[in-house]
């Protein structure tokens, strides 16, 4: 391939990433920033704060439904067919979210939101990295996620602040918007692509007949809900424990974005080059940072520092989501869609153990020893990945597995 034609797939292959990577933008935001304005919801329709939390639960339970579900219901369809109708049922569901009228109706539609998320990301993920290659994959998953930790810092603050200043209505608005531009930037930017031949629903349930492919899932739903188990308790930890005042936590927060785009960049560059050690190495790195987070968090600019380096485990996803591109064989679609399914219950997973610990009088910041056992699981089921691996191939045949 000559220089010109590299620099034109280049080109392709970027504008694609950035139209995929502002869906992932609009996800993020829509996902967090409810959590910011749920005391505006719960005024808005005269109920608890507790009640109002059933809009996260729903859009939560629409994550883990809705990934294998869509991932085999549209088996037959282009990748890029499906990314738009992904990207436009979570735009219709978020501007019918701001029209709600009542509360039943808008959890509903919190759950019809949710539904395309993880789908929207695994087929995303197996876009760009077939675009860019066998030597780039993990980094082009990472620069699509990038959207992702991008709304963490710059997404969600500014719908949070929109839902508390001009109404939570207009946040959801703002999110369907999002919505829309990223199925005109998809439509124009993402080349059109063919139905992989042979593929139908049957084939992508193949996948749940891999072992790796649930080992993997299980290593992101254990190893990731430490980060979840301290990040859901964040805020009073940081009041109480740090002392570090209320006003100053939103400064903080945005710390913790910044780890997670640091970990987005560094963690899939280290995966192209060796994903498997690189996977090892997360799961090592989150539980001695998490394990620091115990001691590090009395002191107010250590605590600001260990939030930063949690942050950082994020590098976890796009490096699981490669592995199940490996492990997922001809069923790779649901295997990749799944991987957000598996995060969705590290978040439910990390925020029980989180509150169970602290209810039982163990102190805010013993969700750091919580997160440190989850961690623990999740790189003990990897060492029995690796294991399992080993017994199965040849020790010089390669784990990875292009993807088509």
């Amino acid at each position: 391939m000559n220089t010109a034609a590299r620099t034109s797939l280049f080109s392709a292959a970027t504008i694609a990433e950035f139209a995929m990577a502002i869906g992932a933008f609009a996800i993020g935001t829509g996902e967090f920033a409810a959590m910011g304005f749920l005391p505006d919801v719960a005024d808005g329709w005269q109920v608890t704060v507790p009640a109002a939390g059933r809009i996260i639960s729903a859009y939560a339970l629409g994550v883990v439904v809705g990934a294998p579900l869509i991932a085999v219901v549209g088996a037959k369809l282009s990748r890029r067919v499906l990314l738009l109708i992904l990207m436009g049922i979570f735009a219709l569901g978020n501007l019918a979210s701001a029209l709600a009228p009542s509360f039943v109706s808008l959890v509903v539609l919190r759950f019809v939101s949710g539904l395309p998320h993880g789908a929207y990301f695994g087929v995303a993920a197996l876009v760009a990295a077939g675009m860019a290659g066998p030597d780039g994959r993990a980094r082009a998953v990472g620069r699509v996620m990038l959207g992702l930790t991008i709304a963490t810092l710059v997404g969600t603050p500014v719908a949070t602040w929109a839902g508390q200043v001009l109404g939570w209505r207009v946040a959801f608005a703002i999110v369907g918007a999002l919505g829309l531009m990223t199925v005109a930037l998809v439509s124009v930017c993402v080349p059109r692509d063919r139905p992989e031949r042979g593929a139908s629903p049957l084939r992508e349930l193949g996948a749940l007949r891999e072992v790796q492919v649930w080992l993997t899932l299980a290593i992101g739903a254990t190893g990731f809900g430490g980060m979840f188990a301290v990040f859901s308790y964040i805020t009073p930890t940081l009041v109480n424990v740090s002392h570090i005042p209320e006003s100053a936590v939103p400064f903080v927060l945005s710390v913790f974005g910044a780890g997670m785009i640091a970990g987005n960049i560094v963690g899939p560059k280290l995966a192209d080059r060796a994903l498997l050690p690189t996977i090892g190495g997360l799961m090592a790195w989150n539980v001695l940072v998490l394990v620091l987070f115990t001691v590090a968090v009395r002191q107010p600019v250590m605590a600001v520092i260990v939030v930063f380096l949690i942050g950082t485990g994020f590098a976890v996803v796009p490096t699981l989501q490669t592995r199940l591109m490996d492990v997922g064989k001809d069923a790779q679609t649901l295997a990749a869609a799944l991987n957000h399914s598996a995060f969705n219950t590290a978040n439910a997973l990390g925020a029980w153990l989180g509150g169970v610990s602290i209810a039982a009088g163990y102190g805010w910041a013993s969700t750091g020893w919580v997160g440190a056992a989850l961690g623990l699981v999740g790189a003990a089921v990897f060492v029995v990945s690796l294991l399992l691996e080993r017994k199965t191939r040849a020790p010089d045949t390669q784990a990875e597995r292009p993807v088509v």
